[in-house]
């Protein structure tokens, strides 16, 4: 029995090895990159990045691993099998990892702290992705136009603009999208949904994104600076828009007239000149405009 916790064990072996967790001993180095572990197992797992080795290889894909938990957690992908379920919602997961991660969102645990800013994640890939911000680590670059991202997914969206591809549809209006996240923050449109609130004035929002930059107006946060001119700004979408003005960069453009615009909004705007739509309503008389600020002008007429 261990006399921190009184786990018992069947073998004393076990318990030596399960000790090591309360004194972090790691006596098992690897001998490449010396990082170090307190299980022999660990050790030889490790030492398979360095060899390259892969000897766990799925019978339906033939896509290898050089774990068999990782093998075993691929194969629920062709099974369909998800045996972790959050006893909360009832959601179920391929992984514990997963699940655990997913728990998160009913206890509010974050215990992944950016050394940084001391900013906390419920999951340790979401640290390593906000680290990007502070360090300015973009490892992910388009073949086409070698833009950087700070994440696979970011470049993956991204190359969609040079493809065209817009698999997310909306079932209520039949607008399509690049990624999943915006059609379900669009879906938001139909719904009136808004689930983020904010604390110090209980205005909500559509999206988590908007609440933490409205919130940056009671603190009076402004984390992104241009490295050009030290103008700072409370989102990062802005310093990037406003970082245009330097570069003279415009990737967004018309695929009619090739009319170019360094926000994507504004293209939407424009190629409404080409298609004749014009979605915003006035209320009052039902005149229509292609822009929502034409019709904030147009309404003070009324």
């Amino acid at each position: 029995m261990c006399d921190v916790c009184n786990k018992a064990f069947s073998r004393q072996k076990n318990l030596i090895t399960h000790q090591r967790i309360h004194t972090s001993e790691r006596s098992y180095t690897c001998d490449v990159c010396n990082k170090a572990f307190s299980h022999k197992s660990s050790l030889i797992t490790h030492q398979r990045i360095h060899k390259g080795e892969r000897p766990y290889m799925c019978d339906v894909c033939r896509k290898a691993f050089s774990q068999h938990s990782s093998l075993v957690a691929h194969q629920r992908i062709h099974s369909g099998e998800r045996p972790y379920t959050c006893e909360v919602c009832n959601k179920a997961f391929n992984q514990q990892s997963n699940l655990i991660s997913h728990q998160r969102i009913h206890t509010g645990e974050r215990p992944h702290a950016c050394y940084v800013c001391n900013k906390a994640f419920s999951d340790k890939n979401s640290l390593i992705k906000h680290s990007r911000i502070h360090t300015g680590e973009r490892p992910y670059t388009c073949n086409v136009c070698n833009k950087a991202f700070s994440s696979q997914s970011n470049l993956i969206s991204h190359q969609r603009i040079h493809t065209g591809e817009r698999p997310y549809r909306c079932d209520v209006c039949n607008k399509a999208f690049s990624d999943t996240s915006s059609l379900i923050k669009h879906l938001r449109i139909h719904t009136g949904e808004r689930p983020y609130s904010c604390g110090e004035c209980n205005k909500a929002f559509s999206q988590q994104n908007i609440l933490i930059r409205h919130q940056r107006i009671h603190t009076g946060e402004r984390p992104y600076a241009c490295d050009v001119c030290n103008k700072a700004f409370n989102a990062k979408i802005i310093l990037i828009r406003h970082q245009r003005i330097h570069t003279g960069e415009r990737p967004y453009a018309c695929n009619v007239c090739n009319k170019a615009f360094t926000q994507q909004s504004h293209l939407i705007s424009h190629e409404r000149v080409h298609s004749g739509e014009r979605p915003y309503v006035c209320d009052m008389c039902n005149k229509a405009f292609i822009d929502k600020s034409s019709l904030i002008k147009h309404t003070r007429i009324h």
